[in-house]
């Protein structure tokens, strides 16, 4: 009996190309090369941690254990005297919606006139347009001391001494805000506004529907940070200011401090209750910026 020898299918992992072996120590190159970094943060992290944390802790100590001797960080007696002193000494609930008033006002309008300002700047080619953001950038190379005296008399003036809107106003439009909002329309292609003018659409619906969601990153970053400088303001609401029931929460922390004497536990007890708003601020909105795509949509 005859038998053909038949050719074998080769074998299907044969016809696979060879795997390309992974050269050694590529790996821990990486590594390596990412220790100094993540070292380097590490340390810029605990440089700017530590007097936070010691401000935090040290309001958990009594008044007796502020100053002894040797210094500790951990209070071996907790407690929080201080903040119940702090809460029941000044009107606190008072100064907290004074000053949500006046952040939340100030905040929408600088978001919105901001937007609107670098828009116009961004995207529209006028010499007296760049002669106006050259006049707004220098007011950035004024100290803020500088412009409190004009600004108190145009305000005082204009009737709006001892109000909210006598704070609201002065503050609304910023450099900073301008400058983000201008950046960032710069990175839009003009072709993009092109392509809307030619379906029709007019420049408030331009401006509206299609710069206005893109810019949304830019929008939240700047009201956080709008947020946090009227939280933290005292030179001006000082100034302007003369009502008790009007105080804002920097006011009404001074206002703790003694002509002759300082309660430091009342006094590191109330600055941490006026921290507790900006944490939750950053902590609720941090998301939408760190993990929003600033460039979404862009591509040409």
């Amino acid at each position: 009996m005859t038998t053909t020898d038949m050719p074998r299918p080769l074998d299907a992992d044969a016809k696979r190309p060879a795997a390309k072996k992974r050269p050694r120590g590529a790996t821990g190159g990486g590594f390596r090369r990412a220790i100094a970094p993540t070292t380097l943060l590490w340390i810029m992290a605990c440089l700017y941690g530590f007097p936070v944390l010691w401000f935090i802790l040290s309001s958990l100590k009594p008044s007796s254990d502020l100053f002894s001797y040797p210094l500790t960080l951990v209070p071996h007696n907790p407690t929080l005297s201080g903040f119940k002193a702090a809460w029941d000494s000044a009107n606190f609930s008072q100064y907290f919606i004074n000053t949500a008033i006046v952040c939340v006002i100030t905040t929408i309008l600088t978001v919105g006139v901001s937007c609107c300002t670098g828009y116009a700047l961004a995207k529209y080619d006028n010499r007296w347009l760049k002669a106006f953001f050259i006049c707004i950038l220098a007011t950035t190379m004024l100290p803020s001391e500088v412009m409190l005296a004009p600004e108190f008399l145009v305000v005082r003036n204009l009737g709006l001494y001892n109000s909210f809107a006598g704070i609201i106003l002065p503050a609304v439009l910023t450099a900073t805000g301008c400058f983000m909002f201008r950046q960032f329309f710069l990175t839009v292609p003009d072709e993009l506004v092109e392509a809307a003018r030619i379906d029709g659409a007019r420049e408030l619906a331009i401006f509206a529907r299609i710069m206005v969601p893109l810019s949304r990153p830019i929008m939240l970053t700047l009201a956080i940070l709008s947020f946090q400088w009227r939280w933290n303001d005292y030179i001006w609401p000082l100034l302007m200011l003369n009502d008790p029931n009007k105080f804002t929460v920097q006011i009404g922390i001074q206002s703790i401090v003694g002509a002759q004497n300082i309660n430091w536990s009342v006094l590191l007890g109330a600055s941490v209750i006026s921290m507790i708003p900006l944490i939750l601020v950053f902590l609720v909105f941090q998301r939408y910026v760190m993990g929003a795509d600033i460039n979404a949509g862009l591509k040409d």
